[in-house]
């Protein structure tokens, strides 16, 4: 199933990737720096969302308390919780 996640506090707006169980494929960063979020999205596809997760979790961004990865982890465990109640 196809996702679309609207970012907060970072430069991408949106992040679209799709879920079929816990395998995330096709992730794809709308904004922010093209170069570093084109290789999470190539580096992460067919990995298991709940490793994601935890690698990702918490990245910061400069000054932020968030960044791009992080806002990735927060889109993955949202729609896993989707996906559950389904």
């Amino acid at each position: 199933m196809e996702y679309a996640y609207r970012t907060k506090g970072v430069c991408s707006s949106e992040i679209r990737f799709e879920l079929n169980g816990n395998i995330v494929t096709n992730v794809r960063f709308i904004g922010g720096c093209n170069g570093n979020l084109k290789a999470i999205s190539k580096l992460v596809d067919g990995w298991e969302a709940t490793k994601i997760i935890s690698i990702l979790e918490g990245n910061s961004c400069g000054g932020r308390p968030t960044s791009c990865a992080d806002q990735f982890a927060c889109a993955l465990k949202a729609a896993l919780a989707k996906s559950s109640d389904s």
